[in-house]
């Protein structure tokens, strides 16, 4: 990283599953672009896990990305915060209760958001969809220009 600020973009869902991979490959797109390498980490699993919450605390900015069935729009990006009540099963894990953990475990809440792509269809074993492919670049667009204005509003404020 080029600066102080270290941000991670965390993409959870099954590739396996169509539309549930969106997460994941919104990862691997800012793994791949060589211009966010200076300022974004990627991390991408099936689940979000409770091991993630050491992971979480070492950064500043924290992005997950996940596939959504009930949304309006191609993407819906909203700032959260940790969860007043942890509460997970052994196969999901919100990202607000992991930012809970974080906070409880390690004393660091990172300023974090919920990138939640749309996705249409979640069988096994068939390709993502057209339409989840097309709002995946939407998302990643929006997600791109996100982190080059969040990193040079920070490279500004302390005159890089």
């Amino acid at each position: 990283m080029m600066n102080n600020v270290k941000c991670l973009v965390y993409g959870y869902g099954n590739p396996g599953r169509q539309d549930d991979g969106l997460g994941v490959e919104l990862a691997l797109m800012i793994e791949n672009n060589e211009r966010l390498s200076k300022y974004a980490d990627v991390d991408y699993n099936y689940q979000l896990n409770i091991e993630d919450a050491l992971t979480i605390s070492e950064y500043d900015l924290v992005i997950f990305a996940d596939a959504a069935l009930n949304i309006d729009k191609s993407f819906e990006f909203k700032k959260i915060q940790p969860a007043h009540s942890i509460t997970f099963t052994t196969h999901e894990l919100s990202a607000e209760s992991l930012l809970a953990l974080c906070q409880d475990l390690y004393n660091k809440n990172p300023e974090s958001y919920i990138l939640a792509i749309r996705g249409y269809e979640w069988e096994m074993g068939l390709p993502m969809t057209s339409r989840a492919k097309s709002n995946l670049n939407d998302a990643y667009i929006f997600l791109t220009d996100f982190i080059e204005n969040h990193f040079a509003v920070c490279e500004a404020s302390k005159g890089i």
